[in-house]
């Protein structure tokens, strides 16, 4: 079993040489800890290693923060570390004892705007990333490269990474991008998903929330999958899962804390007034969606009623990843209006918003391309826009619009 080079592991390595302590956040078995041990390996500065997710090391670090730190000295990785939010105060202690680079690593399974006392404690000393499950690029070893309208970039890279038909896309949506099965280190996915919800997400919402309905959690998630990027309705989740809206509000958040859904809100300013303020839903991982919603292969799945949809999370997730992995923050929006035109995707970045529309589709209409014209009321400029979709190389309507296909995210 062949480990899986990880876009971060340069970035870890260049905070590590400024910040006294380093903090990856992201969901379970995305890899964080794999990473990490196998960048402590190759730094050879004796990193030692505590999880708390050993009920022994958790109670110490809990009841006695500063022992724990004594007995477990830096370098150190702390795997897990949201257990003991404790440590927190003594590692700022320490750091501005000794102002040493490197010598906190840490984990943690909740997303760190989310993550209670790390803000107020750490402020200014910690450095925090966000991991999520394998990108594409990572699967198939292509660079790290945030995604960008930018056509001579674009240009640059449209011969380094090799085309994909839409089959194999919508297998690799289907499979996920889970690391333990894209590895093959778990082969049966349906166990491995089965398993990864009874195992982390009720373990880690009862951690949250106290006691949970473990039947209604799953139909609560089912329901969730079955609405990614739609825009969010609280009442029709908690119908579906027969409980109220303030406890499917309170599941909602949870699932965003673990790094198992993200949210993507509106564009808006004050020339666009008669923008929406709901959200969409979408999953890090398409290959959980598709098992929650029940296709049962790829084939089922780029045929039946949810491959748009499907199809729209993979790409929005991928947009995501792109930034993450390179330590940058995404400012990703989407446009609705009350006149119902839609945007999918809005990316904001150097002054200017570059609109996307994500279409199943191999031969996109120009006219998928009119609604683009709602952002020039923006007071930044419109940059280059976009239609993804599954076309088989890169192309354009015009000079200010691109066709490009999904597989070059």
């Amino acid at each position: 079993m062949n480990y899986i080079s990880r876009h971060m592991e340069n970035r870890i390595l260049e905070l590590s040489r400024s910040y006294s302590a380093i903090l990856v956040t992201g969901p379970r078995q995305a890899g964080k800890t794999t990473m990490l041990r196998a960048l402590a390996e190759k730094e050879n500065i004796g990193r030692r290693y505590v999880t708390l997710d050993d009920l022994t090391e958790r109670d110490l670090a809990k009841s006695d923060p500063a022992l724990f730190l004594q007995l477990h000295t830096p370098p150190v990785l702390i795997d897990e570390v949201q257990y003991a939010p404790e440590l927190f105060t003594y590692i700022k202690i320490h750091i501005d004892e000794h102002h040493a680079p490197g010598d906190f690593w840490m984990t943690g399974s909740q997303i760190f705007r989310l993550m209670r006392g790390v803000q107020e404690s750490l402020a200014g000393r910690i450095a925090l990333l966000h991991m999520s499950p394998l990108s594409q690029r990572e699967i198939i070893g292509a660079p790290c490269v945030p995604f960008t309208t930018d056509p001579e970039r674009l240009l640059a890279e449209k011969d380094t990474i090799a085309p994909v038909t839409a089959p194999e896309l919508f297998s690799r949506l289907w499979r996920g991008s889970m690391p333990g099965l894209v590895s093959g280190r778990t082969p049966d996915r349906n166990v491995f998903y089965s398993s990864y919800l009874s195992t982390y997400v009720e373990r880690d919402v009862r951690e949250l929330s106290g006691s949970i309905d473990a039947l209604k959690f799953n139909r609560f998630v089912t329901a969730a999958a079955a609405r990614c990027s739609q825009l969010l309705n609280y009442k029709a989740l908690a119908d579906d899962a027969d409980i109220d809206i303030a406890t499917s509000k309170n599941w909602l958040n949870i699932l965003e804390t673990l790094g198992i859904i993200f949210l993507l809100h509106p564009y808006s300013n004050n020339v666009l007034k008669r923008t929406i303020k709901t959200p969409k839903l979408y999953f890090y991982d398409t290959g959980l969606v598709c098992y929650l919603t029940r296709w049962s292969s790829p084939e089922v799945a780029e045929i039946g009623a949810m491959n748009g949809a499907l199809l729209e999370n993979f790409t929005v997730s991928e947009i995501m990843k792109s930034y993450q992995n390179a330590g940058l923050e995404p400012y990703l929006y989407f446009y609705r209006d009350r006149d119902a035109k839609e945007i999918d995707v809005i990316l904001e970045g150097d002054g200017k918003l570059c609109p996307l529309e994500i279409k199943k589709t191999a031969t996109p209409d120009r006219r998928l391309i009119r609604v683009f014209g709602v952002i020039d009321k923006s007071p930044l400029q419109p940059g280059t826009g976009a239609v993804l979709c599954m076309a088989e190389k890169l192309s354009a309507f015009d000079s200010n619009n691109l066709i490009i296909p999904i597989w070059m995210i």
